[in-house]
């Protein structure tokens, strides 16, 4: 859960998160914010709002593809619902299915 702390005005401040970084990550991210001339703390953020990003971007993509697939299985049923029933007339040999 992230923290909110209070200014010295009594005005509260954005949230605050702490995050522990393995020494090669942290090295990463502040040669990144160097070369953008950021803080580590800046750098961090645009890096956490980015990720966040392309999460829902995925998400969101999976989902329509998902939806997609349903539809076209229940586009499948439906055309095979809809065709007429014949009676057998013995074993059938092959089993057709009529395209659209």
């Amino acid at each position: 859960m992230a923290t909110r702390q209070n200014s010295s005005n009594g005005k509260q401040k954005s949230p605050r998160i702490q995050v522990v970084l393995p020494e090669e990550l942290c090295e990463r991210l502040s040669e990144l914010a160097e070369r953008e001339s950021r803080t580590v703390s800046n750098m961090a953020k645009v890096l956490i709002q980015e990720g966040i990003k392309n999460h829902e971007l995925k998400e969101s993509s999976a989902s329509k593809e998902l939806k997609i697939k349903t539809n076209k299985t229940q586009n499948f049923i439906n055309s095979l619902e809809k065709q007429k029933t014949q009676r057998l007339k013995g074993i059938p040999k092959r089993l057709k299915f009529k395209r659209n």
